[in-house]
């Protein structure tokens, strides 16, 4: 079992469960806009061990323990277990950090090149091949370019214990943008071996591509930009992808319709992937990802914009793809899992987005058809950038801050 720290109790805060009757949130604010810039200096750390105890109001989920694994980590954005037990982290500002038997190593892992870490740019997601022990292949997502001209990259490198080596571009957005707003851009591998990228629009008016406000290459098959695509390990094309014979569109897109996807999970049991999207000012949504379709961004949306008014008088059309989840206002969601472990066996197949703004953890519960049950926030009381089920099967979250944390989730101690 993967512990960076035991489960003892050091100091407890009694926090409640905010129960919501209903899948639309009455939490947050405004949902993606942009972040100030983060400091280059070293983030260094080591292990804690407080504990925040939450306490369950009536008719809520049972209490768990909220511990405190690292401090000190710098906006932390993604993170992925090694076969070992250790553990990488990214830091926007550029840098790879490794946690070994449960202590972070203070030298950042070397191979990361230049990054573009501006506003909501930087080193973002990273996921390691499903036979990394045989290969030691890491996959990294990031912004590259300037401000004036940038992009999203997926590469991959070979780690071989202390430096990432043969760096490798597998993929990058075939246009380039302005500004540091919505790159994606979350990494999930499928059960067949092959990889999906979830890659943001571009960003908020007055931002522009070829005349047009950028957002509206969501519904451009012939861009990547608000699109899910899907590649091969090796960033060859998959020959079943969706779009792959169809010569007005790029051959990578799996689905298409999107803002800014920063949640990507897969559901083992029922074979599902589901995504959380950040909307404008509110309108954020969770959806259930299908292969081809049209999640409608920004033709059909709850969202409004940040100068007043509604981006579109529709919020559904005909062909596209409604959300299961609204959250208005919003969250800001950043972050998905499905939870599979034994702990709390009540949580089993839900759902558990992080919130930016709402600083909590949404527990949805869904059925087999992918309807939403129910709908819980459980608070965290920091900004929540990623949520994900361990090797030991308890859930951990890192927390975006410049002062970032590294939690986990555990049973109420009877």
């Amino acid at each position: 079992m993967f512990l960076l720290a035991p489960k003892r109790l050091i100091t407890r805060q009694v926090f409640s469960f905010i129960a919501l009757g209903s899948a639309i949130a009455l939490l947050g604010t405004f949902g993606c806009a942009p972040q100030t810039k983060s400091s280059p200096a070293a983030a260094t750390t080591e292990t804690a061990g407080s504990v925040q105890a939450a306490t369950p109001q009536s008719g809520s989920s049972s209490g768990f323990q909220l511990v405190t694994l690292l401090e000190n980590l710098e906006h932390p954005w993604g993170f992925a277990w090694l076969p070992t037990g250790n553990l990488l982290i990214t830091e926007r500002p550029g840098r790879l950090r490794i946690v070994r038997n449960g202590v972070l190593d203070p030298t950042p892992i070397a191979g990361i090149p230049d990054i573009f870490a501006e506003s909501q740019g930087g080193l973002l997601d990273v996921v390691v091949h499903p036979r990394f022990a045989n290969n030691r292949l890491v996959y990294l997502t990031y912004s590259h370019g300037v401000d004036s001209e940038n992009r999203t990259r997926v590469a991959r490198a070979r780690f071989n214990g202390k430096s990432l080596i043969n760096w490798q571009v597998i993929f990058e957005v075939s246009q380039t943008k302005d500004g540091g707003q919505h790159f994606g851009s979350r990494l999930l591998w499928l059960p067949d071996g092959t990889l999906l990228v979830s890659i943001g629009d571009g960003g908020n008016p007055p931002i522009e591509l070829e005349g047009a406000l950028i957002r509206e290459q969501a519904q451009n098959l012939e861009s990547h930009l608000g699109k899910v695509i899907r590649l091969n390990a090796d960033g060859s094309i998959p020959v079943n992808n969706p779009f792959i014979n169809d010569s007005a569109a790029v051959p990578e897109v799996w689905s298409y319709g999107h803002r800014n996807i920063q949640g990507l999970a897969l559901d083992p049991i029922k074979n599902q992937v589901w995504a959380t999207e950040h909307g404008a000012k509110g309108g954020d949504e969770v959806n259930l990802i299908a292969a081809g379709e049209n999640y409608g961004w920004p033709l059909a949306t709850h969202s409004q914009e940040y100068s007043g008014g509604p981006i579109s008088p529709d919020t559904s059309l005909p062909g596209m793809i409604d959300p299961k989840v609204i959250w208005t206002p919003s969250i800001a969601p950043s972050g998905l899992t499905v939870y599979t472990g034994e702990d709390f066996p009540e949580w089993q197949g839900n759902l558990f987005a992080g919130g930016l703004v709402s600083q909590d953890l949404r527990r949805i519960e869904v059925d087999d058809s992918g309807n939403v049950v129910s709908e819980e926030s459980l608070l965290i009381g920091q900004r929540v950038r990623e949520v994900q089920q361990g090797p030991d099967g308890l859930l951990y979250v890192l927390t975006d801050e410049s002062n970032g944390q590294l939690l986990r989730l555990e049973p109420l101690n009877d």
